[in-house]
């Protein structure tokens, strides 16, 4: 009994402690390693973030790349491609005026004298290994005589009305054109066929 009465007054005898009104209250160093850790993460997640989008910037930067250095390849190529066939360009119109030129030697040489006929045959040899060469490089000549008319490798000279030939269609080849690989080296040179207009009892008449 004597022993709760001592305890009673020793409790009664140490006041109680409170915090005083506007006195800072220290934050345990626990809690403050907590944030701190938090804020940590929380720039980390930032950085992650930030790292990811660059990633991505720099990943759509390597396609664009890839794509356009493949696009330059295929257009080198392509341009390479094209300067073989088409280098002989320049020299391959020369080369069909020689051709004209032979035509029409062998058009004037049309008498029956031995010396004509032998001039004839020579240089229809000599037009026939020229045709011959020119294939080989990939030269064709264009001689439309009763197809339509094709403003892509057609020039029309004239338009002659008829009744002999479909309209539209070419009558006759004043010059042969070429191509070059497929590549219009020369339009030929034509005459087109028009629908004739003229009554029949004016035909009749004549």
């Amino acid at each position: 009994m004597s022993d709760d009465v001592e305890l009673e007054e020793s409790i009664q005898d140490k006041p109680t402690e409170r915090p005083a009104t506007g006195e800072i209250i220290e934050v345990p160093e626990q809690e403050t390693e907590l944030q701190k850790q938090a804020e940590s993460v929380e720039q980390l997640r930032r950085q992650l973030a930030d790292a990811t989008q660059k990633t991505f910037e720099n990943w759509e930067k390597f396609l664009r790349s890839q794509a356009e250095i493949e696009n330059l390849r295929r257009r080198s190529e392509k341009e390479l491609q094209n300067a073989h066939k088409y280098a002989l360009e320049k020299f391959a119109r020369e080369l069909v005026n020689v051709v004209d030129s032979l035509e029409l030697g062998i058009q004037a040489a049309a008498g029956n004298a031995p010396e004509v006929a032998k001039l004839r045959e020579g240089s229809e040899l000599t037009l026939k290994q020229f045709l011959s060469v020119l294939e080989k490089f990939g030269i064709a000549p264009i001689d439309p005589v009763g197809e339509k008319f094709n403003p892509e490798r057609h020039q029309a000279m004239a338009v002659q009305p008829t009744s002999e030939a479909e309209p539209n269609t070419v009558m006759r080849v004043v010059q042969k054109g070429y191509l070059l690989n497929d590549r219009l080296l020369r339009p030929a040179m034509v005459i087109i066929a028009q629908a004739d207009q003229a009554p029949k009892h004016i035909d009749e008449q004549a």
